[in-house]
């Protein structure tokens, strides 16, 4: 087994040990395959980036924004030594466990179970990878899902802890607490290593400007807007109260922004402005990337950094420039005029279906998972089987299950 630079046979371990079918290709490349074919991927082309999936062909759908963060992160996690396929794994995972209607649905499955637990689209990515999917099985003929390695499933958990109190975000559920703790095995409690960090900066770099950039192409953001004060005080109002800093930190960042020679300022659909747009978005993300490269390089040196080596230095100029770019999509799309109204009807298709999954006692759940279903002894185990069901569905088959089974 070919183990690359920087990790060790201790990263590269499997919770249920495999043949290895061959040795050209490294654990963690096998484990990037393994993640590329999976069910739980291809599902995201039909699920909610910003903008609702399928309502046009232009925007981001929680797919492809996936593979832009998995790239995102496979350039910089290797810029800092890390391996490659470690970084790329973390970034074509992340969003696996996210349900139909983005963090609306995420918020509404939350409220409905809270009685178990609730839900947490980042937990529930780890139970995509290490139970839902369909590639391995233990010695009990219980699924281990992709059965990924050690450092891979590490890589891909943003928040390293169970729900506590004063915490909505959180990486695991009490029933997959044995998967957890050994993949956490050695690492600093709480803490996360780099290559998660790595694909956390990529996510956030990669949301910030495609959510702009397809937000500018529908039309939604009036690119004239910037001019006016106004408009940008109000930006920065939504910056501060949504990721914190001070608004004259935040102003500064918008102003400085607003004053790049890239910095659009009119779309018209023709090519020269489809040009230019793209322009933008490629200089911002090198822009917000390098400088987290370059930050981190002088704090930790140019040498091979790895696992819990180093910690990812993100300039505050630079997450301050994140954050005003993500409070445009707030303020132009995500409350734009009719889409509290959507969101609303979202949520109520969410509740119905779980409520009528529940009365039909999972006769209609899908084969693989009747049987958990069948087999869980009590009603807080087939309530989270039900939640795996509606959680797995795309804004467009949630469409089809609501009509079947809520009449």
């Amino acid at each position: 087994m070919r183990i690359p630079g920087g990790y060790t046979s201790v990263d590269a371990e499997r919770l249920v040990t495999e043949p290895v079918k061959e040795s050209v290709r490294t654990p963690f490349a096998r484990d990037r395959a393994r993640v590329l074919h999976s069910s739980a991927l291809r599902r995201l082309a039909a699920k909610t980036q910003v903008m609702v999936a399928g309502e046009a062909d232009f925007p981001r759908t929680r797919l492809t924004h996936t593979l832009e963060v998995a790239q995102i992160a496979r350039e910089l996690g290797e810029a800092l030594g890390c391996d490659p396929d470690v970084t790329e794994v973390a970034g074509l995972a992340h969003d696996l466990g996210h349900p139909p209607y983005g963090h609306n649905g995420e918020a509404e499955l939350d409220r409905l179970c809270a009685s178990i637990g609730g839900f947490e689209g980042n937990a529930q990515s780890l139970r995509v990878l290490a139970r839902l999917e369909a590639k391995v099985l233990d010695a009990d003929g219980r699924s281990v899902g992709l059965n990924l390695t050690r450092a891979c499933l590490d890589a891909a958990c943003k928040y390293p802890w169970q729900r506590r109190e004063g915490t909505v975000k959180f990486g695991c559920y009490a029933d997959d607490l044995p998967v957890f703790d050994w993949f956490r095995q050695g690492a600093p409690p709480g803490r996360t290593c780099l290559e998660e960090q790595v694909m956390d900066w990529s996510d956030d770099v990669a949301y910030s400007v495609h959510d702009v950039e397809d937000a500018v192409h529908a039309g939604l953001v009036p690119l004239q807007a910037f001019t006016s004060a106004i408009e940008r005080d109000d930006l920065v109002a939504i910056a501060q109260q949504r990721f914190g800093s001070s608004e004259g930190a935040l102003a500064e960042a918008l102003e400085r922004l607003i004053g790049l020679e890239y910095w659009p300022s009119s779309f018209d659909g023709s090519m020269g402005d489809l040009v230019r747009l793209k322009t933008f978005t490629s200089y911002l993300i090198g822009r917000f990337s390098v400088s987290a490269q370059v930050a981190t390089q002088v704090g930790y040196g140019s040498d091979r950094l790895t696992r819990y080596d180093a910690d990812l230095i993100v300039p505050e100029e630079v997450r301050h420039e994140v954050s005003v770019m993500k409070a445009v999509a707030v303020k132009y799309v995500m409350n734009r005029e009719g889409a509290e109204g959507e969101y609303a009807r979202q949520r109520e298709r969410i509740a119905e279906l779980v409520h009528a999954l529940v009365l039909d006692e999972g006769r209609a759940l899908e084969p693989w998972l009747r049987p958990a279903y069948q087999s869980a002894p009590t009603d807080a185990e087939r309530l989270r089987v039900i939640i795996d069901q509606v959680a797995s569905l795309t804004d467009v088959s949630i469409l089809d299950w609501h009509r079947r089974l809520c009449r």
